[in-house]
């Protein structure tokens, strides 16, 4: 776990890669406000009963138990969005706030690309990370005004990567996890002030920015907001953006 800074308290959750190293912008930039938490997902498997994923949830609620937090902003990112909603729904009492970051919406199916990784996920990942650049590099370009700053963020992004691997076979997991879970119903059990987080509709190309925006619909009073020249990596791409959008938001539900 991760504890640094101070002031209130932001739990950050990551995505399903599950290291909180590739969100280390992000969480140096709110830092300088506020106490932020954050950590690694832990490895998990379905324990037969349908529900591995609420481990996910059991970890988050230990981290505000060792954090000695009973109440924090809840800020999940993309995959994370998810175990941030279900924690909100089934914890309340500790949410002050909820963020969800660029989350795939409560009807989101993998596709086919997704269900074929799914299978073989060691075979299929040196391919899937070989697209990564190709997909992330239009909102790279578009998050930079130069091409040099543009090399050095993907260089240092690399290097984070590279030092904090993730693992194909438990980011496989994680998405089956999500079967079964009815993420909609969740969503109405939600009585934090929520804001909703997403990167431009054309920059995006990760989770559409139409399927996290359901949220907007399905969870009482949640607000949006947009992150500028960014797609689905804006909280690192463009961290100082990401935390004028968060911090005042933070603010007004800090009680």
């Amino acid at each position: 776990m991760v504890d640094t800074g101070t002031g209130s308290p932001i739990v950050v959750v990551p995505g399903i890669q599950g290291r909180w190293e590739w969100m280390h912008p992000a969480i140096v930039t709110l830092s300088r406000r506020h106490r932020v938490l954050t950590y690694s997902l832990s490895r998990t498997k379905s324990d037969g009963n349908g529900n591995g994923f609420d481990h996910f949830v059991e970890q988050l609620d230990q981290i505000l138990d060792t954090a000695e937090l009973e109440q924090a902003t809840i800020c999940g990112v993309s995959y994370g969005g998810l175990i941030a909603l279900r924690y909100a729904a089934r914890h309340a009492n500790r949410v002050s706030s909820l963020i969800l970051v660029s989350t795939p919406g409560p009807s989101w199916k993998p596709n086919y690309q997704v269900e074929r990784y799914l299978q073989l996920p060691r075979l299929l990942s040196p391919a899937f990370v070989a697209r990564g650049p190709s997909r992330l590099w239009h909102e790279i370009a578009r998050a930079h005004d130069t091409l040099p700053a543009c090399i050095a963020f993907s260089l240092k992004h690399t290097f984070r990567v590279v030092t904090a691997p993730c693992s194909p076979t438990q980011m496989a997991e994680r998405i089956r996890l999500l079967k079964g879970i009815n993420f909609a119903t969740d969503c109405l059990k939600v009585t934090a002030p929520t804001l909703v987080i997403t990167g431009e509709p054309r920059l995006d190309r990760m989770v559409p920015v139409s399927s996290t925006k359901e949220f907007l619909h399905v969870i009482p009073h949640a607000v949006s907001a947009t992150l500028g020249r960014t797609g689905h990596i804006g909280l690192i791409s463009r961290p100082e953006d990401f935390a004028e959008i968060v911090e005042p938001f933070v603010a007004a539900h800090d009680f």
